[in-house]
Protein backbone atom coordinates (compact mmCIF):
# COMPACT_ATOMS: atom_id res chain seq x y z
CA UNK A 1 0.00 0.00 0.00
CA UNK A 2 1.05 3.50 -0.71
CA UNK A 3 1.63 6.33 1.07
CA UNK A 4 -0.68 8.36 -0.65
CA UNK A 5 -3.83 5.54 -0.31
CA UNK A 6 -3.00 5.44 3.11
CA UNK A 7 -3.26 8.97 4.22
CA UNK A 8 -6.40 9.29 1.90
CA UNK A 9 -8.08 5.90 3.71
CA UNK A 10 -7.30 7.61 7.07
CA UNK A 11 -8.64 11.18 5.87
CA UNK A 12 -11.64 9.76 4.50
CA UNK A 13 -12.39 7.59 7.70
CA UNK A 14 -11.92 9.84 9.77
CA UNK A 15 -14.07 12.34 8.09
CA UNK A 16 -17.20 10.13 7.85
CA UNK A 17 -16.60 9.20 11.12
CA UNK A 18 -17.28 12.52 12.10
CA UNK A 19 -19.56 12.73 10.03
CA UNK A 20 -21.75 9.68 10.08
CA UNK A 21 -21.00 9.29 14.34
CA UNK A 22 -25.14 10.01 15.12
CA UNK A 23 -26.00 7.57 11.94
CA UNK A 24 -23.61 5.20 13.71
CA UNK A 25 -25.07 5.43 17.41
CA UNK A 26 -28.51 5.62 15.75
CA UNK A 27 -27.83 2.64 14.24
CA UNK A 28 -25.72 0.75 17.26
CA UNK A 29 -29.22 1.64 19.60
CA UNK A 30 -31.95 0.54 17.21
CA UNK A 31 -30.49 -2.81 16.83
CA UNK A 32 -30.08 -2.91 20.78
CA UNK A 33 -33.76 -2.48 21.00
CA UNK A 34 -34.11 -5.03 18.17
CA UNK A 35 -32.49 -7.58 18.91
CA UNK A 36 -30.39 -7.04 21.68
CA UNK A 37 -27.01 -7.71 22.50
CA UNK A 38 -24.51 -8.47 20.95
CA UNK A 39 -24.54 -5.29 19.25
CA UNK A 40 -21.54 -5.93 17.07
CA UNK A 41 -20.16 -9.14 15.95
CA UNK A 42 -16.14 -9.46 15.61
CA UNK A 43 -14.56 -11.90 13.99
CA UNK A 44 -11.03 -12.86 12.57
CA UNK A 45 -10.31 -12.32 8.95
CA UNK A 46 -6.39 -12.58 7.38
CA UNK A 47 -4.68 -9.30 6.39
CA UNK A 48 -1.84 -11.93 5.16
CA UNK A 49 -0.91 -15.11 4.89
CA UNK A 50 0.46 -14.72 8.81
CA UNK A 51 -1.37 -11.54 9.44
CA UNK A 52 -4.92 -12.01 11.57
CA UNK A 53 -7.27 -9.21 12.32
CA UNK A 54 -10.55 -8.82 14.13
CA UNK A 55 -13.13 -7.35 11.85
CA UNK A 56 -15.94 -5.27 13.09
CA UNK A 57 -19.43 -5.29 11.51
CA UNK A 58 -22.77 -4.72 13.25
CA UNK A 59 -24.68 -8.15 14.24
CA UNK A 60 -26.97 -9.21 11.27
CA UNK A 61 -28.02 -12.66 12.47
CA UNK A 62 -28.86 -14.48 16.18
CA UNK A 63 -25.85 -15.89 18.16
CA UNK A 64 -24.31 -19.53 17.59
CA UNK A 65 -21.64 -21.19 19.66
CA UNK A 66 -20.62 -22.55 16.46
CA UNK A 67 -20.13 -19.98 13.73
CA UNK A 68 -17.16 -20.67 11.21
CA UNK A 69 -16.98 -20.84 7.17
CA UNK A 70 -19.13 -18.32 4.74
CA UNK A 71 -22.89 -17.88 4.71
CA UNK A 72 -24.77 -20.02 2.67
CA UNK A 73 -28.06 -20.91 2.48
CA UNK A 74 -27.19 -23.01 5.37
CA UNK A 75 -26.99 -19.75 7.68
CA UNK A 76 -30.19 -18.16 5.85
CA UNK A 77 -32.38 -18.60 8.21
CA UNK A 78 -30.06 -16.91 10.97
CA UNK A 79 -30.50 -13.30 9.60
CA UNK A 80 -32.38 -11.31 11.62
CA UNK A 81 -34.98 -8.88 9.78
CA UNK A 82 -33.15 -5.85 10.99
CA UNK A 83 -29.94 -7.60 9.61
CA UNK A 84 -31.51 -8.31 6.46
CA UNK A 85 -32.26 -4.53 6.28
CA UNK A 86 -28.60 -3.68 6.86
CA UNK A 87 -27.41 -5.90 4.77
CA UNK A 88 -29.03 -5.15 1.75
CA UNK A 89 -27.88 -1.53 2.17
CA UNK A 90 -24.59 -2.55 3.35
CA UNK A 91 -25.03 -0.60 6.89
CA UNK A 92 -23.86 -3.66 8.99
CA UNK A 93 -20.10 -2.77 7.76
CA UNK A 94 -20.16 1.18 8.84
CA UNK A 95 -18.17 -0.19 11.80
CA UNK A 96 -15.35 -1.24 9.37
CA UNK A 97 -14.34 2.49 9.20
CA UNK A 98 -12.42 1.59 12.90
CA UNK A 99 -10.36 -1.28 11.07
CA UNK A 100 -9.77 1.26 8.30
CA UNK A 101 -8.25 3.98 11.04
CA UNK A 102 -6.17 0.89 12.71
CA UNK A 103 -4.79 0.22 9.17
CA UNK A 104 -6.21 -3.56 9.15
CA UNK A 105 -8.60 -2.61 5.97
CA UNK A 106 -8.72 0.10 2.59
CA UNK A 107 -11.72 1.38 1.43
CA UNK A 108 -10.89 -0.13 -1.55
CA UNK A 109 -9.24 -3.62 -1.93
CA UNK A 110 -10.06 -7.64 -1.75
CA UNK A 111 -12.34 -8.44 1.02
CA UNK A 112 -10.65 -10.19 3.61
CA UNK A 113 -10.78 -14.04 3.58
CA UNK A 114 -11.13 -16.31 6.64
CA UNK A 115 -7.58 -18.23 7.92
CA UNK A 116 -9.18 -21.91 6.78
CA UNK A 117 -8.79 -20.03 2.96
CA UNK A 118 -5.81 -18.61 3.43
CA UNK A 119 -4.48 -21.45 4.88
CA UNK A 120 -5.94 -24.09 2.20
CA UNK A 121 -5.16 -21.90 -0.97
CA UNK A 122 -1.70 -20.04 0.32
CA UNK A 123 0.23 -19.30 -2.52
CA UNK A 124 -2.62 -17.62 -4.19
CA UNK A 125 -3.56 -15.67 -1.13
CA UNK A 126 0.15 -14.73 -1.41
CA UNK A 127 -0.27 -13.04 -4.54
CA UNK A 128 -4.14 -11.44 -3.27
CA UNK A 129 -2.88 -10.56 -0.01
CA UNK A 130 -0.09 -8.37 -1.68
CA UNK A 131 -3.30 -5.94 -1.75
CA UNK A 132 -4.33 -3.87 1.51
CA UNK A 133 -8.03 -5.98 1.95
CA UNK A 134 -10.98 -3.56 1.57
CA UNK A 135 -14.76 -3.12 2.02
CA UNK A 136 -15.18 -2.48 -1.26
CA UNK A 137 -13.67 -3.89 -4.53
CA UNK A 138 -13.89 -4.95 -8.18
CA UNK A 139 -14.75 -8.55 -7.06
CA UNK A 140 -17.39 -6.89 -4.26
CA UNK A 141 -18.83 -5.33 -7.16
CA UNK A 142 -18.67 -8.11 -10.45
CA UNK A 143 -19.04 -11.20 -8.70
CA UNK A 144 -20.86 -10.37 -4.87
CA UNK A 145 -24.53 -11.21 -6.42
CA UNK A 146 -22.94 -14.37 -8.55
CA UNK A 147 -21.22 -15.17 -5.46
CA UNK A 148 -24.45 -14.66 -2.89
CA UNK A 149 -26.86 -16.71 -5.38
CA UNK A 150 -24.53 -20.07 -5.97
CA UNK A 151 -24.01 -20.44 -1.96
CA UNK A 152 -28.03 -19.37 -1.37
CA UNK A 153 -28.67 -22.85 -2.88
CA UNK A 154 -26.24 -24.79 -0.38
CA UNK A 155 -28.18 -26.10 2.73
CA UNK A 156 -25.51 -27.75 4.70
CA UNK A 157 -22.01 -25.99 6.14
CA UNK A 158 -20.11 -28.43 4.39
CA UNK A 159 -22.01 -28.10 0.56
CA UNK A 160 -21.14 -23.99 1.20
CA UNK A 161 -17.69 -24.96 2.03
CA UNK A 162 -17.55 -26.67 -1.41
CA UNK A 163 -18.75 -24.48 -3.47
CA UNK A 164 -16.82 -21.17 -2.17
CA UNK A 165 -13.78 -23.33 -2.31
CA UNK A 166 -14.04 -24.79 -5.86
CA UNK A 167 -15.97 -21.78 -7.72
CA UNK A 168 -16.04 -18.39 -5.81
CA UNK A 169 -12.24 -18.52 -4.56
CA UNK A 170 -10.77 -18.53 -7.48
CA UNK A 171 -13.15 -16.28 -9.55
CA UNK A 172 -13.22 -13.46 -6.63
CA UNK A 173 -8.99 -14.26 -6.79
CA UNK A 174 -9.09 -13.56 -10.49
CA UNK A 175 -10.92 -10.36 -9.94
CA UNK A 176 -8.47 -9.28 -7.31
CA UNK A 177 -5.51 -9.98 -8.84
CA UNK A 178 -7.04 -7.44 -12.25
CA UNK A 179 -7.70 -5.26 -9.73
CA UNK A 180 -3.86 -5.46 -8.00
CA UNK A 181 -2.10 -4.62 -11.84
CA UNK A 182 -4.22 -1.92 -12.51
CA UNK A 183 -4.80 -0.43 -9.08
CA UNK A 184 -4.41 3.45 -8.98
CA UNK A 185 -5.68 6.18 -6.81
CA UNK A 186 -8.40 7.45 -10.01
CA UNK A 187 -9.19 3.09 -10.04
CA UNK A 188 -9.82 3.50 -6.55
CA UNK A 189 -12.16 6.38 -6.95
CA UNK A 190 -14.14 4.84 -9.36
CA UNK A 191 -14.82 1.58 -7.91
CA UNK A 192 -15.76 3.55 -4.57
CA UNK A 193 -18.22 5.53 -6.49
CA UNK A 194 -19.43 2.38 -8.48
CA UNK A 195 -20.03 1.17 -5.26
CA UNK A 196 -22.40 3.89 -3.53
CA UNK A 197 -24.04 3.94 -7.02
CA UNK A 198 -24.71 0.20 -6.67
CA UNK A 199 -26.18 0.96 -3.01
CA UNK A 200 -28.65 4.11 -3.97
CA UNK A 201 -29.89 2.31 -6.97
CA UNK A 202 -30.64 -1.00 -4.48
CA UNK A 203 -31.89 1.67 -1.93
CA UNK A 204 -34.41 3.02 -4.38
Amino acid sequence: MTPQKRLLDLVFALLLVALLWPVILGLALWLWAKQGRPIFHVAERMKGIDRPFMLWKFRTMTVAEDDSGVSGGDKAARITPAGAWLRARRLDELPQLWNIIRGDLSFVGPRPPLRQYVERFPDLYAQVLKSRPGVTGLASLVYHRHEARLLARCTAPEETDALYSRICVPAKARLDLIYQRHQSICYDFDLVFQTIGNLLRRGG
